[in-house]
């Protein structure tokens, strides 16, 4: 594992890094935006320079959006201009299934903009679209600023993250059919074939087989390499200044960790029953203790540690650059402009080499110990 983490190390310092200086200056020029967002409540401007308003503007940005914002900034007749794309917002009403795009909603996220479609009134609130009742006409708030008015709604909507997991999944279909093609045809792979191959062979050779078993890991080792190149791809695009933080989703990474443990579950052979549910070699006394340990490890704390240990760090890893970027605002009273600027570059620049690092690691813990628990539910023990 270390040689070949070394080896992806040297390639990216030897063929990216000459170029990641110019997606490091980009991806500084986008959070500028720092300097012209409002953090609490983005469509009325200000400037964000203070902790408070970092804060709220980093938990912001982690957050999934109904629409692809690059940036925003308030010229100086105070008019706010955003750069970016609306997205189809698609929710369960009270009539059944509603469509519009988000453009509607005109960038606000507290409530004031109340969207009128056929006969039903929608508005956005934190991020989650609500139902105005009957007869409202715009959304009444509580003392804790909850609508008392208006009802969540199911949002089905095709957001940030779902347009990344659909980009990153045609990418990848495109990629992979391109180099079975290519073994179909050629000996060797080329173009960016030879890039996937080494990583296949990996996945292969020391992620399935060893934790699997010759026997039976072909049958989960397109599963795997599935998940490995997934995972990897979305965490290297939430790098970019794009914005995305697919993998940071809590939901993204629980819908992974299910299908994990679906398929350990319903690949598990009678032995790996026997040993869940009537663990043998331990007294009698013990054995309905251990089935109940045994039974929430599997159904709940293995899937819970794999979607909580991806979550986490990728999170975190976001959360940590946009707190270096930010130190260009809030210590440029106390080291000047270009003194701030200049430690918030070079900081963000090396821990961002370093998420690009944890951008594979991440996939591949997930990936082997997906592969850890798939061989133990289909391990064939003896028994004397």
């Amino acid at each position: 594992m270390h040689k070949f983490l070394s080896a992806y190390f040297y390639y990216f310092m030897k063929n990216i890094a000459t170029k990641y200086f110019h997606i490091l200056a980009v991806f500084t020029l986008v959070f500028a935006s720092f300097n012209a967002h409002a953090a609490s409540d983005p469509q009325e401007g200000g400037i964000v320079d203070t902790k408070e308003e970092v804060e709220a503007y980093i938990l912001h940005h982690i957050k999934d959006a109904h629409d692809f914002s690059l940036f925003s900034y308030t010229d100086s007749e105070g008019e706010r201009h955003h750069f970016g794309f609306a997205l189809p917002v698609i929710v369960k009403s009270s009539k059944g299934i509603v469509s519009f795009m988000s453009s509607e909603f005109h960038h606000d996220d507290a409530g004031q903009v109340v969207v009128d479609h056929n006969g039903m009134r929608f508005t956005k609130i934190h991020g989650k679209i609500y139902e105005l009742d009957a007869g409202a006409a715009s959304v009444a708030f509580d003392q804790e600023h909850h609508p008392t008015n208006a009802t969540q709604t199911l949002d089905l909507s095709i957001t940030k993250s779902v347009m990344g997991i659909l980009m990153i999944g045609i990418f990848l279909i495109l990629a992979f059919s391109s180099l079975a093609k290519q073994y179909r045809t050629k000996q060797v792979p080329t173009g960016f074939g030879r890039l996937l191959e080494p990583l296949v062979l990996y996945v292969r050779d020391e992620i399935a087989k060893p934790n699997i078993g010759e026997k039976k890991y072909r049958k989960f080792t397109g599963y795997l390499l599935t998940v490995f190149f997934f995972i990897w791809s979305l965490n290297l695009v939430g790098l970019t200044p794009l914005g995305f933080n697919v993998t940071g989703q809590l939901a993204v990474t629980a819908a992974l960790a299910v299908l994990t443990l679906v398929i350990y579950t319903a690949s598990g052979n009678k032995d790996y029953w026997l040993h869940i549910l009537w663990m043998p070699g331990v007294p009698y006394l013990l054995r309905p203790v251990l089935a109940v340990i045994e039974l929430a490890g599997a159904l709940l704390i293995k899937p819970f540690s794999l979607l909580v240990r991806l979550f986490a760090n990728i999170s975190a890893g976001h959360i940590v650059v946009m707190s270096l970027i930010a130190i260009m605002f809030t210590l440029r009273e106390t080291l000047g402009v270009v003194g701030a600027t200049s430690l918030s570059f070079v900081l963000s620049f090396f821990i961002t080499l370093i998420e690009v690092l944890v951008a594979f690691l991440q996939a591949y813990i997930f990936t082997m110990l997906s592969a850890l628990f798939i061989g133990m539910a289909v391990a064939e023990h003896e028994h004397h």
